[in-house]
C-alpha cells in the first residue's frame, strides 16, 4: 500500500527503508511498550509487540497514525513539549510525562511516557524512542484516595464535630476548622503554645479529671474513649466538650504514637440535662417537703408503683408488694370504702382528673384522713393506667379548718419572713457589737447626703474618731474588755449626736459621725471637744478601771464640691495628724495635713527600705555609778542613718514605725547589733559591764522572742530589758509575767522605764520584781529648782531601796543634777552632763580618756 505524502505508513517496507535494522531490533527487544517516533512530525515509525498489546489503536487507522492521535486532547501539548525538549542535549531530556490514552473500548488508560534520542537517526530527521508504561492502576488508586479525602473533608465541613489528630511519632498535631469554630477561634488564631497553656483554659474543677481521662484514653481504656470537660470559649463563657478518641498507632513499648478523635460542643445538651435534673430535683424536693405520695397503677396487669412516701402514709413496709384490688382497697375505712370505690369506678370510665377525701386504717391500726388526686390515661403500650397523689390531712378534720389553718400558717410564715428580712437587712447594715450602722450603711448614707448637699448647696462634715489606748486595753485585759470599751464609746457617740447626725462604726476602734456643717468650724469643734472629754472618763470593767481617749479628724465641704470618698479620705488624713500631734485631740483637714500624710507615707516607705538595707544602727549612752562615777553600763538607742537626711533619732520615725508595726523589727536589729558590739568591747578590753535595751509590751507577747534569745547564749547580767509601756504594768496578764520570769531565768534583768510618771504602782513592782527603776527625766529636770521634785525623787529612791531595787536617773544634764541625785541615794546616773549618745567606735576612746572625771571634779 502506497502512503500519502503527509502520512508515514507503519509497515515492514517503511521500517526497512527508513529505520535502521539494528534500531528496529532494539525496539522489538524492549520489555516495555516502546515506539520509535519521528521527532518532527510525531509519527509512529516502529512499535514493538508490548506496545501493540497494551495500547490498541483505533481500527480506522491501524497502520498510519501519529502518537498525538492516540492521546486525550488535554495531554497533546505536554507530549509536544517533551518531544521538542528531546531534541536538546541529552542532559535535559524530560524524565517522564503522564499521558491519558482513550482505548478502542472507551476505557481511559494512563501511561508514563519516557523518551530518549538514539544514536542512529534516519536521513530525514531525528528519531525518538518513546516508552509508554501503563500506570492506570496507580492513577485510579490515587483518584480513589483523592475522592475519599474529598468525601472525608466534605463530611468534616458539614459535621458539628471538630477533628483532632495528635501524631506524636512525627511531632505534628492537626485541628480541623470545626474544632476551632467550637472554641470561637478564627482559622488563623494561634493555638496554645503548650499543654500547660491549654490546661489554663480548662475549668479548674475539670483539670485533674481531664488529664487522667486523656492518659487512660491513650492507654486504650474503653471507659475513657469518650469523656466530657469544660473549656473556656474565646468570648469568655464555659462550653462543654465531648471528647471521643482512640490510639491508632503505638510504639513497640506500648506508647501511643498517634491518637485521633473528635470534639463535639455538647453545651446545649449539658444545659438541657442540667435543666431536667434540676426540674427533677425540684419536683422531688417539693414532694418530700409537702409529704405527697405518688403512685401509678396498671389497670390491665394489676401492677402498682408506690414511692416511699406512699408507704410512709399507709404505714406499710416498702418490701411488701402492692397490687390493684389487693392492697390500697384493704386500707380504706369501712365507712368510706363503698363510696370511694364507686368514685374510682365512675372516674375511671370518664378518664378525667378527680379529687377525693377519705379515711384509712394504717397497717399499725391508726386512722388517717387522706386527700387524693387521680386521673387515668392510656399509655403507649395500650394499657389503661391510673396516676395520682396522696397526702395525709388527718389534722384537717374539715375543709374549712384546713383552709383556716393554711391561712394562719401562711400569715405566720409571712410575718416570719418579714421579720427575717428586716433582721437580715439590719444585720447587713449594722455592727453586731455596738448596734451602730456599719461601713456599708455609712457609704450609702454618705452618697445620698452628698448628693442632697450638692443639690441644695448645703455643707457636710465627717468626723473620723479613733480610740487612743484601745489596743493596749485589748492586749492586756482581753477582748471582753475591748468589746466593753467599744460599746461604751458607741453610747458616748450616740448621746452626743443630734437627730440630724449619723453615727457609724467602720471597723476596729474607728467610728464616723456624719453631720451637716451648718455651724461651721465652731460647732464642729464644740462637738469634737465634747466627745474627747467624755471619752477620757474612766470605764470600770470587772472591777478594773480602764482609761482611754479619742483622736478626731474633721473634714467638711460645701455645695457641688461634696465628693463622698474624698471627704472620708480627708477626715482620715486629719485624724492621722491628730494622733501624731499627741492624741486626745482633734484636727481639721487642710492642705498642710495632706502634705504631712504624703511625707509620712514617704517616711514609712523609707523605713521599710531601711530595714531591708541595714540603715538602722545602734548608739549608746553610758551609765555611771553615782558614787564612783565609773562606767557601769550603756543604754542602747536606735539611730537611722538616712541616705538623704543623715543620722535621725527615734522622735523623727518612731510614731510612723509604730503605725506600720515594725518597731519590733527595729528593736530586734538594734539588739542584735548591741550584743555583737558587747562582745567586741570585751575583746578590746573596754569596760562596759552591761547593756540595756528597750522592749515593748507587744514584743513580750511574741512567742519567738524567747527562742531567739536562748540561741544567743547571753552571759548572765550582761543584758537588761527596759519595759517601755509602764502605763499598763498593773494590768499585765499572766502570759507576760511568765515571759518576764523566763527572761530572768536566761540571766536578763528587767528594768522599769519612766518610773514616776504616775502609772506603775507598788503592787506592780512587787509582782514584777525588777532589777532597777529608771526615774523619768521629767522628774529629774526640775530637781535643782523644785523642792517638791526632790522629795518625789527621794521617795522613789527609798521605794527602790526598800524593795532592793536599783534606782537609775536619766536626763542628768548638769553636774547639779548629778550631785543632788547622788545625795538622794540614786545608784546610777545617765545624761548629757556625763556622756552623750555615741556610736560603737567612740565608746572605747571615750572611756579610756576618762574626761568626765575632770568635769565632775
Amino acid at each position: 500500500m502506497k502512503p500519502d505524502d503527509d502520512v508515514h505508513v507503519l509497515s515492514a517496507k517503511r521500517t526497512a527503508d527508513d529505520v535502521p535494522a539494528s534500531l528496529a531490533d532494539i525496539v522489538h527487544r524492549m520489555p516495555f511498550p516502546t515506539v520509535l517516533i519521528d521527532r518532527a512530525s510525531s509519527r509512529l515509525l516502529h512499535a514493538n509487540g508490548a506496545f501493540e498489546a497494551a495500547w490498541q489503536r483505533p481500527s480506522a487507522a491501524p497502520d498510519a497514525l501519529t502518537l498525538s492521535a492516540l492521546l486525550d486532547p488535554r495531554d497533546r501539548p505536554a507530549l509536544e513539549l517533551m518531544l521538542a525538549q528531546a531534541g536538546l542535549p541529552q542532559a535535559v531530556v524530560p524524565s517522564g510525562v503522564e499521558l491519558r490514552l482513550p482505548m478502542a473500548d472507551g476505557v481511559l488508560k494512563w501511561a508514563l511516557a519516557t523518551c530518549a534520542r538514539p544514536e542512529t537517526e534516519t536521513a530525514d530527521g531525528a528519531l525518538i524512542l518513546l516508552q509508554l508504561c501503563d500506570i492506570t492502576r496507580q492513577k485510579r488508586a490515587e483518584e480513589d484516595i483523592a475522592a475519599r479525602e474529598t468525601r472525608w473533608n466534605s463530611a468534616l465541613v458539614s459535621s458539628v464535630s471538630g477533628v483532632w489528630d495528635h501524631n506524636y511519632g512525627i511531632g505534628q498535631k492537626y485541628y480541623s476548622p470545626t474544632w476551632r469554630l467550637i472554641r470561637g477561634m478564627a482559622p488563623d488564631d494561634p493555638l496554645p503554645p503548650s499543654k500547660e497553656a491549654w490546661l489554663t483554659l480548662l475549668h479548674p474543677d475539670d483539670v485533674d479529671f481531664t488529664l487522667h481521662a486523656m492518659e487512660r484514653q491513650e492507654a486504650g481504656d474503653p471507659e475513657y474513649q469518650m469523656f466530657q470537660y469544660r473549656e473556656r470559649h474565646a468570648d469568655g463563657h464555659w462550653i462543654w466538650i465531648e471528647c471521643r478518641g482512640a490510639c491508632i498507632e503505638r510504639a513497640p513499648d506500648g506508647r501511643a504514637l498517634r491518637v485521633v478523635g473528635t470534639d463535639t460542643d455538647v453545651t446545649d445538651r449539658k444545659h438541657a440535662e442540667h435543666g431536667r435534673a434540676q426540674m427533677s430535683r425540684r419536683l422531688e424536693m417539693a414532694l418530700a417537703i409537702s409529704g405527697i405520695g405518688v403512685y401509678e397503677a396498671d389497670l390491665v396487669t394489676g401492677d402498682v408503683y408506690w414511692d416511699e412516701r406512699m408507704y410512709d402514709i399507709y404505714g406499710l413496709d416498702p418490701a411488701m408488694p402492692v397490687a390493684v384490688g389487693q392492697t390500697w382497697e384493704n386500707f380504706l375505712h369501712p365507712s368510706d370504702r363503698e363510696r370511694v370505690l364507686n368514685n374510682v369506678a365512675v372516674n375511671t370510665q370518664q378518664n378525667e382528673r378527680y379529687w377525693d377525701q377519705y379515711r384509712i386504717i394504717t397497717a399499725s391500726g391508726g386512722e388517717r384522713v387522706i386527700r387524693s388526686c387521680s386521673m387515668t390515661f392510656v399509655d403507649t403500650d395500650g394499657h389503661l393506667k391510673m396516676v395520682g397523689a396522696n397526702w395525709d390531712i388527718s389534722k384537717d378534720v374539715t375543709l374549712h379548718q384546713e383552709l383556716e389553718r393554711a391561712r394562719l400558717l401562711a400569715e405566720a410564715r409571712n410575718r416570719e419572713l418579714e421579720s427575717a428580712r428586716v433582721n437580715i437587712e439590719h444585720n447587713a447594715m449594722h455592727d453586731y457589737l455596738t448596734g451602730l450602722p456599719n461601713r456599708r450603711y455609712l457609704d450609702a448614707v454618705l452618697v445620698e447626703q452628698a448628693r442632697t448637699c450638692g443639690r441644695e448647696g448645703r455643707s457636710l462634715a465627717v468626723l473620723h474618731i479613733d480610740l487612743d489606748g484601745f489596743k493596749q486595753i485589748n492586749d492586756t485585759l482581753g477582748h471582753n474588755a475591748g468589746d466593753s470599751i467599744l460599746r461604751h464609746a458607741a453610747l458616748v457617740l450616740r448621746d452626743n449626736a443630734g437627730p440630724d447626725q449619723f453615727v457609724a462604726r467602720i471597723g476596729g476602734d474607728e467610728f464616723v459621725i456624719l453631720t451637716p456643717a451648718t455651724g461651721g468650724t465652731r460647732k464642729l469643734s464644740s462637738l469634737a471637744n465634747r466627745i474627747i472629754r467624755q471619752m477620757r472618763k474612766p470605764v470600770v470593767h470587772e472591777g478594773r478601771e480602764c482609761r482611754f481617749g479619742a483622736s478626731i479628724g474633721i473634714a467638711w465641704t460645701q455645695g457641688m464640691a461634696v465628693e463622698p470618698k474624698q471627704l472620708l479620705i480627708n477626715a482620715d488624713m486629719a485624724l492621722y495628724r491628730a494622733k501624731n500631734a499627741g492624741r486626745n485631740r482633734y484636727e481639721f483637714y487642710s492642705q498642710e495635713t495632706h502634705l504631712e500624710i504624703v511625707r509620712a507615707k514617704r517616711t514609712a516607705d523609707d523605713i521599710l527600705a531601711a530595714i531591708e538595707e541595714g540603715q538602722f544602727q545602734a548608739a549608746y549612752q553610758l551609765q555611771f555609778d553615782a558614787v564612783t562615777l565609773e562606767v557601769c553600763g550603756a543604754e542602747t538607742l536606735a539611730r537611722w542613718q538616712h541616705p538623704r537626711h543623715g543620722l535621725l533619732t527615734p522622735d523623727s520615725f518612731l510614731s510612723i514605725a509604730e503605725d506600720i508595726d515594725v518597731v519590733a523589727a527595729i528593736d530586734g536589729i538594734i539588739l542584735d547589733q548591741a550584743l555583737q558590739d558587747f562582745v567586741k568591747w570585751e575583746a578590746q578590753g573596754v569596760p562596759v559591764p552591761k547593756i540595756s535595751a528597750n522592749v515593748s509590751y507587744r514584743r513580750l507577747l511574741d512567742p519567738a522572742l524567747l527562742r531567739k534569745l536562748r540561741r544567743k547564749n547571753i552571759p548572765t547580767g550582761s543584758l537588761s530589758f527596759e519595759l517601755l509601756e509602764s502605763a499598763f504594768l498593773d494590768d499585765c496578764g499572766d502570759d507576760v509575767l511568765q515571759t518576764l520570769e523566763q527572761l530572768k531565768s536566761l540571766g536578763i534583768e528587767i528594768e522599769i522605764d519612766d518610773f514616776g510618771s504616775g502609772h506603775a504602782s507598788i503592787v506592780s513592782l512587787l509582782r514584777l520584781n525588777p532589777a532597777a527603776l529608771k526615774i523619768d527625766r521629767q522628774l529629774v529636770r526640775q530637781l535643782p529648782q523644785s523642792a517638791s521634785q526632790r522629795k518625789l525623787a527621794r521617795s522613789i529612791v527609798e521605794i527602790g531601796k526598800s524593795l532592793n531595787i536599783k534606782v537609775i536617773a536619766e536626763g542628768v544634764e548638769t553636774m547639779d543634777h548629778a550631785r543632788i541625785l547622788r545625795e538622794l541615794g540614786c545608784d546610777v546616773l545617765q545624761g548629757f552632763a556625763l556622756a552623750r549618745p555615741m556610736p560603737f567606735e567612740e565608746i572605747g576612746p571615750f572611756i579610756r580618756a576618762g574626761s568626765w572625771h575632770a568635769i565632775c571634779c
